[in-house]
């Protein structure tokens, strides 16, 4: 048994619609030994190491159900056993998953085996413990040699898997913090690896660290730390706190201790978490030993007055005490007969108590500190406690050292609630914590005593939120409410666009006329991540990593993803939804890779996009595979765009009041237009939007209605869409590598990127559609990772329409020879007929593109498909015809005159420029 491969899908993906895990699982010899075969020693095994799959309830939805698989009929295999094994360490970890699915991989003995997780490295390692845990389990023959190590102990593993997936969990009160987000609908994303959380999107974002908020005041941390200047603010207020001194010696301890009066206390003087704290410490010699204990945290030390009574947290958020909770440290309570060591086993048997946060209580240690509290009252470990005498193991009641909390927010004294109140907001914290000694927190302290031994920042909220008596108190939620009152936006729009081709061109469409009605735009895309316009990250930016850093954008209050096949087969969406989703079009392209062979493969897909959509899903109507994905989306709404304006479907749609994005003839050419709710928009002509090029460019058409549909879907003016689609075109500014055309040479060039049939079949149409006096000259290529058929079906798509083919391939080989890929596009081409004295085969793009430049005659329309986009474009604007003069330097005199003039001076000059060349002089490295 051995895993072939794994993916972590951070998003949707084709598997679930939230975080999975996928294990490509091989049985190997195990296909022959299902559960009921390898018998009840290995089932009974398994249930005395996880008892909780007892509660698994599989495919019979109810408890036991995974057990009676596992024992009826010849039982389940294995790749299902390790699925609820994985969800089973989850769950014992602390984590709250239930969902696993397991299926043949279409191979004998290989299955593909999903299961749920919260934690990328905790998933990952419960399907590593899985596979040990199950083969420990196996009789000696069929274990897998290597996998269980000789010293392995499942107890011991266990604990360790526990405790792992602790370390790199979100704390309890951050992940009670989260929680409460959720429920409000507010999104979050977790910046690091320990509890730095970011909660909303964009500019609406705030930040949470633990329980300091991003409006924590710096200064009231730093007072709460120092817990001299703390006692001093809230003494000099009246409020009731013990005297104390700081002190750096031993010698300086003792005499602080007999001026304050024995008993006393030694704390660090900026220590948390209750370390390095001795308490009713009663004679030189144990302040001293506290002194030591205190150091340990902290340089200085403070000694201070030992107030008698019980420890209790008061929790002021934004001015409002919501929860206050009686802390009792660890102990044992003696019956006369057992042992002190004997009764800390009894108490860790209680199943609430668990390794560190995995439970409500945690399990009672006999360490160091518990071997110190027993010398002071003289026992061991071994000792024998008398009937109902209290033992304690921590001087200390942090519930992460096995103390327990009882809620007592119901019975709190007024006078008390209002003391912690104003003690938080003398420090200035917006979420604090008091700690209040009293012998009984319903009685006032005014007139019962007790002080304030202690005012904490980021207060811990396990003990509130899951008390170990008492009502658990919603502590999280006044934070949320804080941080985001209500009424407040916590999400920016979100749209999404994936297809075969366009998506790119029409991601930046839709960006651009964000832009123009006055939002802040982020975009990812093949090419990078743009925030506002400026690119800020170089790449091909189309999976959950480019997501995420768009929406943790402080500046981004709209975001625009291009999503790409490969991203959602490698690691799914970066969002649990968008607000708009958009399918262009499904088209031949990676086929066969990746598990993906078929149009309806790939359809599957990309129909993630729109399963997710929350407000609007944009359908291609004219392509049926992305119109049946009309029965997988529950948005509110479904927008069809056709270019048919006589579509049946659509035009039914419409008349139900549906909204659709269609193409309509008129006299003055092709006008864009708008169905919804019975409206009829018509929205602008084609030949008026730059990209379309005065509307031949057919595929930009297309490209502008997605864009048209999905911004007035988020809800932008009509008046801002037509700014945008007017002030979009295709330089390669804009568009780099789609349909930019430069025509400053004798002869028209046209750049683009298309990598597949269907897109160099739109290009090709292009070239067929513009006037041309001469000839029509084509640069072909292929990605090398595509099928053999993609690449003949690249130069069928053109065969017969050009006049000269020049044939090429990437400067990545992608596993081809040299030359593998000119050679096949050729040899499709001369089998279309094409002659072989039109054909070259010139492998290198360079040179290819250097060949095709040369071939240019005035009035000749070439068109270059480039894959290295930067240094092609380059090359086609820096190339200097055979005899053309050089580029004519012009030099003009800017008088030295007011503001205005020199603008105008400017311009003049700019203007002259363009009029010598039809373009604005560039820079002089591209002179």
């Amino acid at each position: 048994m051995r895993i072939l491969d794994r993916s972590v899908f951070v998003g949707p993906s084709l598997y679930a619609h939230f975080p999975v895990i996928r294990l490509e699982l091989d049985l190997g010899v195990l296909e022959a030994w299902p559960t009921a075969k390898l018998g009840p020693a290995f089932i009974d095994g398994l249930l005395a190491a996880l008892p909780g799959l007892a509660e698994h309830g599989c495919s019979y939805g109810e408890p036991g159900g995974f057990v009676r698989r596992m024992r009826e009929d010849e039982g389940t295999w294995l790749g299902h056993v390790l699925e609820h094994v994985a969800i089973e360490l989850q769950n014992v970890a602390g984590e709250q998953v239930t969902f696993g699915k397991t299926r043949s991989a279409g191979r004998d003995g290989v299955y593909s085996v999903v299961y749920e997780y919260v934690q990328k490295d905790e998933g990952i390692e419960a399907g590593e413990l899985a596979m040990r845990l199950l083969t420990s389990l196996l009789p000696a023959e069929l274990q897998t040699s290597g996998l269980v190590p000789e010293d392995w102990n499942w107890p011991t593993a266990r604990d360790e898997f526990i405790r792992y997936s602790q370390r790199r969990a979100l704390g309890p009160s951050t992940a009670s913090l989260v929680h409460a987000a959720e429920e409000r609908g507010i999104p979050w994303l977790r910046l690091n690896s320990q509890s730095l959380i970011q909660l909303g999107y964009g500019k609406y974002q705030q930040r949470i660290q633990a329980t300091v908020t991003g409006k924590t005041s710096h200064i009231a941390v730093e007072l709460a730390s120092d817990k001299e200047e703390t006692n001093k603010i809230l003494g000099s207020l009246g409020l009731p706190v013990p005297r104390q001194e700081l002190v750096q010696t031993e010698e300086q301890a003792k005499r602080a201790a007999r001026r304050i009066g024995f008993p006393v206390v030694t704390k660090p003087y900026n220590g948390n978490h209750g370390r390095g704290i001795s308490i009713r410490l009663m004679n030189d010699e144990e302040v001293v030993a506290g002194f030591k204990v205190a150091r340990e945290i902290s340089r200085s030390v403070i000694v201070e007055t030992f107030v008698t009574g019980d420890d209790h947290r008061l929790l002021v958020v934004n001015g409002e005490l919501v929860a206050a909770t009686k802390r009792t440290p660890g102990h044992v309570v003696g019956d006369g007969q057992r042992s002190v060591s004997q009764l800390v086993e009894i108490v860790n048997q209680d199943p609430r108590r668990g390794v560190g946060h995995e439970k409500v209580l945690t399990r009672l240690e006999l360490d160091a500190q518990a071997q110190m509290m027993l010398e002071r009252v003289g026992y061991t470990a071994d000792s024998v406690p008398r009937s109902d005498e209290i033992v304690y193991l921590r001087s200390t009641a942090n519930l992460s050292t096995g103390g327990t909390a009882t809620d007592v927010t119901d019975v709190i004294h007024p006078d008390n609630r209002d003391m912690a109140v104003r003690a938080i907001q003398a420090i200035g914290l917006d979420v604090g914590g008091v700690d209040f000694l009293s012998d009984n927190i319903a009685e006032s302290y005014k007139s019962h005593g007790g002080g304030i031994c202690e005012v904490n920042a980021a207060p811990g909220f396990r003990m509130h939120v899951a008390p170990s008596e008492g009502t658990p108190r919603d502590v999280s939620g006044p934070v949320i409410d804080m941080l985001f009152p209500a009424g407040s936006p916590s999400r920016v729009p979100i749209a999404a666009i994936t297809g075969t081709n366009g998506k790119t061109t029409t991601s930046r469409m839709l960006a651009h006329i964000t832009k123009m009605a006055g939002y802040t735009p982020g975009l990812t895309t093949t090419d990078g991540v743009y925030i506002d316009g400026q690119r800020t990250v170089e790449g091909d930016m189309t999976g959950p990593v480019a997501t995420r850093m768009v929406l943790a954008d402080p500046q981004i209050d709209m975001a625009v993803l291009e999503v790409a096949r490969g991203g959602l087969l490698r690691a799914g969406m970066g969002v649990p939804f968008v607000n708009v989703g958009a399918v262009l079009n499904i088209a031949a392209d990676h086929l066969g890779m990746k598990g993906i062979d078929t149009l309806e493969q790939l359809a599957e897909v990309k129909r993630i996009i729109v399963e997710v959509a929350k407000d609007c899903a944009v359908l291609n109507a004219d392509d049926p595979l992305v119109l049946k994905m009309a029965a997988y989306t529950e948005a509110k709404t479904i927008c069809y765009v056709t270019m048919n304006p006589q579509h049946p479907l659509v035009r039914e749609h419409i008349r139900a009041g549906g909204r659709a994005c269609a193409l309509e003839a008129g006299i003055n050419g092709q006008m864009i237009t708008l169905y919804d709710k019975g409206s009829h928009i018509p929205l602008l002509w084609t030949h008026l939007v730059p990209a379309t090029l005065e509307g031949r460019a057919m595929h930009n058409v297309q490209n502008a209605m997605f864009a048209t549909a999905m911004a007035f879907s988020m809800g932008i003016k009509l008046d801002a869409i037509r700014q945008g689609l007017r002030t979009f075109d295709t330089t390669f500014f804009q568009a780099p590598g789609r349909m930019n055309v430069f025509d400053e040479h004798p002869f028209k060039v046209i750049f683009d990127y298309a990598h597949n049939a269907h897109a160099v079949g739109v290009m090709a149409d292009l070239a067929q559609r513009l006037d041309v006096a001469g000839r029509r000259i084509i640069v072909l290529a292929g990605p090398g990772d595509r099928r053999d058929e993609d690449l003949r079906a690249i130069a069928e798509t053109v065969a017969g329409r050009f006049d000269h083919y020049i044939c090429r391939r990437d400067d990545g080989l992608r596993g081809r020879d040299g030359d593998e890929v000119p050679r096949i596009l050729a040899k499709a081409l001369q089998a279309k007929g094409v002659p072989l004295e039109a054909i070259s085969i010139i492998p290198d793009e360079q040179a290819a593109i250097d060949a095709a430049l040369r071939m240019g005659r005035s009035g000749d329309l070439l068109l270059i498909f480039g894959d290295a986009l930067i240094r092609s474009w380059k090359q086609v604007i820096k190339f200097r015809p055979e005899g053309a003069p050089p580029p004519r330097r012009v030099e003009v005199a800017v008088p030295e005159t007011p503001a205005m003039a020199a603008e105008e001076a400017i311009a003049d000059f700019e203007g002259l420029v363009r009029d010598e060349r039809g373009v604005r002089l560039a820079r002089e490295e591209d002179d």
